[in-house]
């Protein structure tokens, strides 16, 4: 069995595909790419640690405020330059708008804390940053933002609808086209936006100031997100691979 988990295949599941007997899929779009017969919509699974989180518990222990949207900013587990950059030159503006929890990764660690270290004491209130995120932290993280703006790796078509959380996606334009082609699937259903990273650092502040000045959209942007969440989807690939396993067993 071979499981994709972004929406469209690159050379090497297609080949392993192939070969295998059966083919697990995030969703249902990505039964084009391989013969029907072996296709199982399955979902992307969560890791367990981030289930079990309640929302104001989240916002209390980030520091959140109540009344004020919180938006997460990340980059992956090693942060996305281009990302950080985007917010640093916009982050007065941004602050104002909302409280903001960034995963920055550790090779801008150094000039975001300095970022933040030059901010007035009012808006370091409001930026709370973090290297790095344990799955602890990060479930706290996302069921306490509002909205997230990070890159569409195959990630985001699990996490983001198992949080509800509506997000801003900005592609790594280096990475073929399947980020591109997770944000517009997302982008497509109303759970999302997609700026590209060359206009992030222009169009960042007026996306938020829009988004947080029509809560009902925002809301319904949370709720589509929420709409494609699978939450049964590890248990169904285990199930597929027992099933091979077995029938394997009875050959």
């Amino acid at each position: 069995m071979v499981y994709l988990p972004d929406i469209e295949p690159g050379h090497a599941v297609r080949f392993i595909a192939r070969l295998a007997q059966r083919v697990g899929v995030t969703v249902a779009d990505s039964r084009q790419y391989f013969p029907a017969r072996k296709v199982v919509v399955t979902g992307y699974p969560v890791r367990a640690a981030l289930e079990g989180v309640e929302r104001e518990a989240a916002r209390a222990a980030l520091g959140f405020t109540r009344a004020e949207p919180g938006v997460m900013v990340l980059g992956g587990s090693t942060g996305a330059q281009g990302l950080n950059r985007a917010l640093g030159s916009v982050l007065e503006e941004a602050l104002e708008l909302a409280q903001i929890v960034h995963l920055s990764g550790d090779r801008d660690w150094e000039w975001v804390s300095e970022r933040r270290a030059a901010l007035p004491p009012a808006l370091q209130a409001r930026y709370h940053i973090a290297a790095y995120m344990h799955a602890e932290a990060l479930s706290q993280a996302m069921a306490a933002a509002d909205l997230a703006v990070c890159r569409a790796g195959a990630s985001v078509l699990g996490e983001l609808p198992f949080f509800g959380l509506p997000a801003v996606l900005v592609p790594y334009p280096y990475a073929w086209r399947y980020q591109r082609t997770n944000a517009d699937w997302l982008a497509a259903r109303g759970a999302a936006i997609r700026i590209d990273e060359e206009r992030l650092a222009q169009e960042l502040t007026p996306t938020l100031r829009r988004l947080f000045g029509q809560p009902e959209a925002l809301l319904g942007m949370r709720e589509q997100m929420r709409a494609l969440a699978q939450p049964e989807a590890a248990a169904r690939l285990a199930a597929e691979v027992i099933g091979l396993a077995r029938r394997g067993d009875a050959a």
